[in-house]
C-alpha cells in the first residue's frame, strides 16, 4: 500500500514509521527544507520530550478533547516513545512536575533519532514540497497535489495522512495549510486559537485602582519585573466580576515586558482561553493574576520571617531590608505596593503595615488584557472538529483513506510533553492498517 503523508513533524515522523512498520511504502511531503523544525524548538531547544505520568493521567492534562484520545494513547504510551529513542542511543531524564527530556539536553538528538528510525524503515522524504490540495473521488482520497519550486506534481495514495501542524510558529512550516485542505473536502474546522500562550498585561489604569496598590499600570508593573524568573509560586487566575478562580498552578513563570510567561501562565492560557465571555471580562479588566511569592509559609509564619530579618537590623531602613526575601529585581516594586515609607526604620514598622506588605507578598496581583499574537503560541486550539473523526484510527469519517494525525486535530493539552505525545500517538494510530 502506498502511504503518502502530508507534513514532516513528530506526528508526521511517527505516522511513517508506524506504517513503513505494517509493510507499506511511504512517503513524506515536507514544505521545509529539514524535518522536525517545531519539534528543535521545543521546550527552549532541549525537547520536553513526554511526561513521566501514568497514560491514564494523561487525559486529565488536555482540556481540549482530551477523551477522544483514549485508543490513540492506548497505541503508543510515554514508555513506547521513550524506548524508541533508547534504541538510537538517546537516554532520558525526569525533571521537576513529570517533565522528561533528553539527558543531553538537546532537541536536535531527540530529532536525530527519529530520523534514524525513518532511514531504517525505508521511508522516503520530499523535501521543499508544499502540499496544495488532497485529491479525492467518490468520498475516497487517492493522492495529493503539491509543489516543487515552480513545478506541480501529483502523487497517488491508497492512504493520505494529514499532519501539516497548527499556526504557531510559521516559520517552522506551521501556517494552517491543513486546514484549507480538509475544509475543502467538507470538514468543519474549530475556531483556531492560541494555547499554550503568553499573557499581556492590562494599561488601563483606571481598570486597576482597585486591584494593585499603588501601581496604576500592570504593565508597567510587569515591565518592570522583565527577565524576572521564579520558581515555586503560587498562581491563580481569577475572574473577579464573579470572584471565581479560573485555574491555579504551582511552579516556574516569568514576567516580561508586555506581561507574563513561563510554566504555570502557559497552562493557565489553556484554560484562560475557554473561559466563557474571556474576551469581554479581559477587555473590562476583570481577569487577575494572582501571586503567592511564599506559597510555603502561611501568612503567621511569614509574618514570623519577616520579623526576624527586621530584629536583626532594627535600624536599617525599610527599603534596603528585603533581600534575605526577594530577588533583588522584586524589592522595589514590593516596597512601593506595601506603601510603607521606604526610608522608615525597621523598628518603626507597624503590625498593619507589616500585614500589608505580606499581604503583596502572597496576593501579588497583575491585571490581565489579553493573549500574544497566535503565532507566539506554542500550541494552536481548534482544527479539525473530532466528531468527524474516527478515535480508534484516526481516519476521517467524511473522506476515506484521509487520515489525521498532531496538532492539526482539536486537541490541545498543558505544557509537560502532553502536546509532543499526542502527536507521537495519533501519528502511530494513522499510521497502523485498519
Amino acid at each position: 500500500m502506498k502511504v503518502v503523508i502530508i507534513g514532516g513533524g513528530p506526528a508526521g515522523i511517527l505516522a511513517a514509521i508506524s506504517a513503513s512498520k505494517c509493510g507499506n511504502d511511504v512517503v513524506i511531503l515536507e514544505k521545509m527544507e529539514s524535518l522536525g523544525k517545531k519539534l528543535l524548538i521545543t521546550g527552549k531547544g532541549r525537547c520536553n520530550i513526554t511526561s513521566s505520568l501514568d497514560i491514564s493521567e494523561f487525559i486529565q492534562n488536555i482540556p481540549g478533547n482530551g477523551n477522544f484520545l483514549y485508543s490513540a494513547f492506548q497505541n503508543f504510551s510515554n514508555e513506547d516513545i521513550i524506548n524508541l529513542l533508547n534504541s538510537h542511543g538517546v537516554q532520558v531524564k525526569k525533571e521537576r512536575g513529570d517533565r522528561i527530556f533528553p539527558v543531553s539536553d538537546s532537541s536536535k538528538d531527540v530529532l536525530n533519532a527519529l530520523v534514524s528510525e525513518l532511514k531504517k524503515q525505508n521511508v522516503k522524504i520530499y523535501y521543499n514540497s508544499r502540499a496544495t490540495e488532497i485529491v479525492a473521488a467518490d468520498g475516497i482520497a487517492t493522492g495529493v497535489r503539491y509543489r516543487q519550486g515552480e513545478k506541480e506534481c501529483v502523487i497517488t495514495a491508497d492512504k493520505v495522512i494529514l499532519a501539516t501542524g497548527g499556526k504557531s510558529y510559521p516559520t517552522t512550516g506551521s501556517t494552517g495549510d491543513g486546514y484549507k485542505m480538509a475544509s475543502k473536502l467538507g470538514h468543519t474546522i474549530k475556531d483556531i486559537k492560541p494555547s499554550l500562550i503568553p499573557i499581556t498585561a492590562n494599561e488601563n489604569n483606571d481598570a486597576e485602582k482597585i486591584h494593585i496598590g499603588s501601581y496604576r499600570n500592570s504593565r508597567a508593573l510587569c515591565k518592570e519585573l522583565q527577565g524576572l524568573s521564579l520558581k515555586n509560586v503560587k498562581i491563580k487566575i481569577i475572574d473577579i466580576e464573579k470572584n471565581k478562580a479560573i485555574y491555579e498552578d504551582f511552579g516556574e513563570m516569568l514576567f516580561t515586558h508586555f506581561g507574563v510567561s513561563g510554566p504555570t501562565v502557559l497552562s493557565g492560557s489553556a484554560h484562560l482561553i475557554r473561559y466563557k465571555d474571556v474576551d469581554r471580562l479581559l477587555s473590562e479588566g476583570k481577569i487577575i493574576l494572582r501571586i503567592d511569592f511564599k506559597p510555603a509559609l502561611d501568612n503567621e509564619k511569614l509574618d514570623a520571617r519577616i520579623l526576624r530579618d527586621f530584629e536583626e537590623d532594627k535600624n536599617k531602613m525599610f527599603k534596603n531590608s528585603l533581600n534575605k526575601l526577594l530577588p533583588q529585581k522584586l524589592i522595589s516594586p514590593i516596597v512601593n505596593l506595601s506603601e510603607i515609607n521606604p526610608d522608615k526604620r525597621l523598628n518603626e514598622i507597624s503590625k498593619k503595615e507589616r500585614m500589608k506588605l505580606i499581604s503583596e507578598l502572597k496576593e501579588f496581583s497583575v491585571t490581565l488584557s489579553g493573549f500574544r499574537p497566535i503565532e507566539e503560541a506554542i500550541i494552536t486550539s481548534g482544527g479539525i472538529n473530532v466528531k468527524e473523526i474516527n478515535p480508534k484510527t484516526m481516519e476521517s469519517k467524511l473522506t476515506k483513506n484521509l487520515f489525521f494525525a498532531g496538532e492539526i486535530i482539536d486537541v490541545d493539552a498543558y505544557t509537560g510533553g502532553f502536546n509532543l505525545q499526542i502527536a507521537y500517538s495519533t501519528g502511530v494510530t494513522a499510521g497502523l492498517d485498519a
